[in-house]
């Protein structure tokens, strides 16, 4: 918005305070100089110049005004000297067509000459020196330079007190100036007292009903309207809108601004119905006073594209928010940060449609030209990187949204403090991506920080207060803490209700979530009329295809579908799933969440074939964000977020456990899903160039590259390519990769097996010809007909048996608790070097019983056995498993472990390794590195509880093992003694061969001891590097299979893998 000169004490000669005044566009520029000109008459002709610089500049013709300023100051220099205080108010006036143009690197210099002109000049003391002071200062705070803004606005204050009383008009202006600067940093209690200070003192000087009096009840009006002190604001603006009116005439275009600004308190209410009438006149007005293209126009336009934009009217607002765009990228150029302002809104409307790939440029371009113009911490950076976070946050794309978000936060806590109201909007954006991912106890920190400072800043009643409530209550229902969430919702739908009326977005959103808490609670009767009022507000204000009204849909079927209404859950679920992939497109997480329910549905209706073909939809979107996700998050992360899968990971198995048409669905879940944590962590692409000579590597970055490319014209569409176009460069860039990818998998079966997703065929290919594939899996079975609360019970475990010849048999092993009791039970009798061997075998045949026995049916004739454990049957050996005929399983079969049946893909795939073999031999259980640990400490520092009373003899006959398969491998590097440590076994990286001779005791890596510092009093903790060696993640770095003899077979805790 221009900055009136008027307001800020540039002297410009013919205009009158509050006199009406209008632009003729038409008038004619000055001719030049003539030669010959007198002194006198060519500084009159640098004021007339001067004059209609400032009209045009005004009238937001600022290309026009720009060379008249520049020869009006040329003429000041010439005919007064390079000194002159004339030629700071023209460098002034210049700087500011400069600002307004977002030219900020020009108008500072001019501004900063201007100030040196003055003090030099005037003296330090001048009231013009405080106007170049305030003037720079407004530069400064425009740029986000708050902590260089302020002291300048300080000192103008300071010497217009002093020099022209504590009551003159300027002094109001410097209070104005300095109580923004403190708004926009959130300093409202600040901020308050200088703007009524500044009213007070112009209704005194100038009148009740002078137009500065208007200013001043607008600047109020605006701090109350930051607070959501909306019973305030109102009738400040209504006066000063009265005031301006009176004094300036219906149609002056500080009346469209007094406008917009009640429309905007109208806006942000909900009473949208008010608020756009007023817009309207606001439009008219600056285009019949100010021309069709002025600046102040491209801002009506947008305010009112916002105000449709809210209301759902996407068709009515977008041509506002791109007339608005055009308007500023023509009158102030491709650069300027009010055009980085309408991208970003252009952006948030694609956002809030879906049209996510349209959205994703704007944002980028915005961002870009921020940055560029205002500096990398500047706040409205921080803006555009929280749009852009949150497109990706849509789109599932987590790993690229966190850091952004994280940056934003960074941003707004160094630019405008720990407790400004934005910092507490990116805690909760934040804290949203979190809860997306499951990752719960990170998320609540941030919602309840964000809920104080809204609290503390803005007021208890406040609708951002509402928001931090409603989004902490429904990070409780997600976590069941359904009593913690209750009063937040209800208190949530109060404030709504009260500060924005009935019928607003924000309210349906409350009444959605409480009713989802009352689902879940059983209370269908409560939930029902919520959901019902929800959807009809959302109808009515966002429209029928808003993403908004298929979630309330998709939840309004959910009630029905647990009450045993079926037929009419359908027609709701199918109408949900087609809103979310007209607006979201094929494969946004809520069409996977649709399609899944709506297998759900199918069945608990019975509809098997329909559920299976639904479910493979759901299971295959989530399985492309699940690979997505995986490479970009940490270990903690990647845990978080595939815990949210396992729900449909239990579903997928339950169903396989139901019907047979379903087993092929259930194992390839799990043959999917199962380790896949453990494998993301691993550097693959390192592994796979290792295994590709220089000519393929050159391949492998042609086609990562291509992907790239592709990846990037996918989700950022050019907008200058017609759709044709588009389809053309799309369909050559996946010709180039699907050429460059059949090329490596030709040369590198490794690169095959890393790049083709995992199916039963591929898995049963690999199986030997007298082998069967034993993937057992912990699941938590689903039904699909009971209430949403009691939908999964309690955990059991099931084995799938995969054939060579492709045949699959899925058993259920029976509940989890018995089966995991047996394991401890077996493990722990293993461990005791006093337990009576019938013992040890009668809990091996217990445990055989329950875990191999409802398997031996179908094994018949089978001699190796590829067993995939899960969960607590990691913890014990398969072949001390015994059966009713006294034979232990290895006296049966051979055995073969793995992570999951996928890991057949990658055997001798691998490029033999050229590193030294590493024999580890005999370690000292009585000692540690840096001393000697007692067999039974006092305290629990130690790895394992276990180990308070273990005592473990060395064995002599594992050190000679060792020595001589060493002398058999004199390049092999020998580790025995003190020396054989998990420090040392960590540093082994690929081995030809890892051979370790010790007691078979694998324990959980929490070592913590304390240790007495020099000082006395001072205990610090320190690892405690202990011998109990655990071989199975060693195992997976070796190249060739690691040879483990063993005395004794024992096994610690094992943590699940995922």
């Amino acid at each position: 918005m221009a900055r009136h000169h008027w307001l800020v004490g540039i002297a410009v000669t013919g205009m009158l305070l509050g006199e009406p005044w209008s632009i003729h566009s038409q008038a004619p520029l000055f001719a030049q100089t003539p030669s010959g000109t007198q002194p006198q008459d060519l500084l009159e002709r640098a004021e007339a110049l001067s004059q209609q610089a400032f009209e045009l500049h005004e009238a937001g013709r600022y290309q026009d005004a720009e060379p008249l300023y520049q020869e009006s100051l040329t003429i000041y220099r010439e005919q007064l000297g390079e000194r002159h205080p004339q030629v700071a108010t023209s460098l002034n006036s210049l700087a500011l067509l400069y600002q307004e143009q977002g030219r900020y690197g020009e108008a500072e210099p001019l501004y900063q000459e201007s100030l040196t002109i003055r003090r030099e000049q005037l003296g330090e003391h001048h009231p013009e020196v405080a106007t170049s002071l305030n003037d720079l200062a407004v530069l400064y705070r425009v740029q986000g330079r708050y902590g260089e803004a302020e002291p300048l606005h300080q000192e103008a204050l300071a010497i217009r007190r002093e020099q022209l009383g504590e009551h003159h008009p300027e002094v109001t202006t410097s209070l104005n100036d300095l109580a923004g600067l403190y708004r926009v940093q959130g300093r409202y209690d600040e901020a308050e007292p200088l703007y009524q200070e500044a009213l007070d003192i112009r209704r005194e000087q100038l009148g009740e009903r002078h137009p500065h009096v208007a200013t001043s009840l607008n600047n109020l009006a605006l701090l109350y309207l930051a607070q959501g002190r909306y019973d305030e604001a109102e009738p400040l603006y209504e006066e000063a809108l009265t005031i301006y009116r009176e004094q300036l005439g219906e149609r002056h275009p500080h009346v469209s601004t007094s406008l917009n600004g009640l429309a905007g308190l109208y806006r942000d209410q909900g009473r949208y119905g008010e608020a756009e009438p007023l817009y309207q006149e606001s439009l008219t007005i600056r285009r019949e006073q100010l021309g069709e293209r002025h600046p102040h126009v491209a801002t009506s336009l947008n305010s009112l594209a916002l105000l449709y934009q809210e209301q759902g009217r996407y068709d009515e607002a977008e041509p506002f928010h791109q007339e608005a765009l055009a308007i500023r990228r023509e009158q102030l150029g491709e650069r300027h940060r009010e055009v980085a302002g309408s991208l970003n809104n252009l952006a948030g409307l694609y956002l809030a449609q879906g049209r996510y790939d349209e959205a994703e440029p704007l944002y980028e371009e915005a961002l870009t030209i921020y940055r560029e113009q205002l500096g990398e911490r500047h706040p409205h950076v921080a803006t555009s990187l929280n749009g852009l976070a949150s497109l990706y946050r849509l789109q599932g794309r987590y790993g690229e949204a966190e850091p952004l978000y994280q940056e934003t936060l960074a941003i707004y806590r160094e630019q405008l403090g720990e407790r400004h109201p934005q910092v507490a909007t990116s805690l909760n954006n934040l804290a949203l991506l979190y809860r997306a991912q499951g990752r719960y106890d990170e998320a609540e920190p941030l919602y309840q920080e964000s809920l104080a400072i809204r609290r503390e800043q803005l007021g208890e009643r406040h609708p951002q207060v509402a928001t931090s409530l409603n989004d902490l209550a429904g990070l409780y229902r997600a976590q069941g803490r359904y009593d913690e969430a209750e009063p937040l919702y209800q208190e949530s739908l109060t404030i709504y209700r009260e500060q924005l009326g009935e019928r607003h977005p924000h309210v349906a959103t409350s009444l959605n979530g409480l009713a989802g808490l009352y689902r879940a609670q059983g209370r269908y009767d409560e939930a029902e009329p919520l959901y019902q009022e929800s959807l009809a507000i959302y109808r009515e204000q966002l429209g029928e295809r808003h993403p908004h009204v298929a979630t309330n849909l998709n939840n309004l079927a959910g009630l029905y579908r647990v009450q045993g209404r079926d037929d009419e859950a359908e027609p709701l679920y199918q109408e949900s799933l087609a809103i979310y992939r007209e607006q979201l497109g094929e494969r946004h997480p809520q069409v996977a969440n649709s399609l899944n329910n709506l297998a759900g549905l199918y069945q608990a209706q019975g509809k098997t074939a329909q559920a299976i073909r639904t479910f493979q939809a759901g299971l295959a979107i989530e399985e492309w964000h699940l690979e997505l996700n995986l490479t970009t998050l940490t270990d903690t992360q990647r845990q978080d977020y595939a815990a949210q899968l396992s729900d449909t990971t239990n579903r997928a198995i339950s169903l396989s456990l139901q019907s047979a048409e379903a087993q092929p669905l259930g194992l390839t879940t799990l043959l999917r899903r199962k380790g896949r944590l453990l494998e993301a962590g691993t550097q693959s692409l390192q592994r796979l160039r290792q295994n590709l000579t220089p000519a393929d590597q050159s391949v492998l970055d042609n086609f990562i590259a291509v992907r790239q490319q592709l990846a990037t014209l996918t989700f950022n569409p050019p907008a200058n390519l017609s759709s044709e176009q588009y389809r053309n460069q799309l369909a050559q860039l996946e010709a180039t990769a699907n050429d460059l990818e059949k090329t490596l998998v030709q040369r590198s079966a490794l690169f095959r097996a890393e790049v083709q997703p995992v199916d039963i065929a591929m898995v049963q290919a690999q199986i030997p010809t007298d082998g069967v594939l034993v993937e057992y899996g912990r699941y938590r079975p689903f039904n699909a007909q009971a209430e949403s609360a009691n939908r999964f019970s309690d955990p059991r475990y099931a084995a799938y048996l995969l054939f060579p010849n492709g045949d699959i048999h899925t058993i259920d092993l029976g509940p989890a608790a018995e089966i995991d009791t047996a394991v401890l039970s077996l493990a722990k009798a293993l461990e005791d070097s006093n337990q009576q061997l019938e013992a040890i075998h009668r809990r091996a045949k217990t445990l055989d019983a329950l875990v191999m026995a409802p398997l031996r049916t179908h094994l018949d004739g089978t001699k190796h056995l590829l067993i995939s454990p899960d969960s607590a049957l990691n913890q014990i050996p398969f072949e001390v498993l015994r059966s009713p005929n006294d034979q232990y399983l290895i006296e049966t079969v051979e055995i073969s472990y793995l992570n999951s049946g996928r890991d057949l893909l990658k055997f001798d795939l691998l490029a033999p390794s050229s590193n030294p073999a590493v024999i580890l031999a005999a370690p000292n259980y009585g000692e540690v590195e840096g001393g000697l640990v007692d067999a039974a400490p006092k305290d629990d520092s130690r790895r394992s509880v276990d180990l308070a009373s273990l005592t473990v003899a060395p064995l002599e006959y594992a050190f000679h093992e060792g020595l001589a398969l060493s002398e058999l491998l004199p390049d092999a590097d020998f580790l025995t003694g003190r020396a054989a440590t998990e420090t040392a076994l960590k540093q082994v990286r690929a081995p030809q061969l890892l051979h370790i001779a010790t007691h078979g005791l694998f324990l959980e890596d929490t070592p913590r001891r304390e240790v007495v510092g020099e000082t006395p009093g001072d205990t610090y903790e320190v690892p405690i590097e202990n011998p109990l060696l655990r071989e199975r993640r060693n195992r997976r770095e070796c190249s060739e299979k690691a040879a483990a003899a063993s005395a004794d077979f024992a096994s610690g805790d094992y943590r699940e893998n995922g």
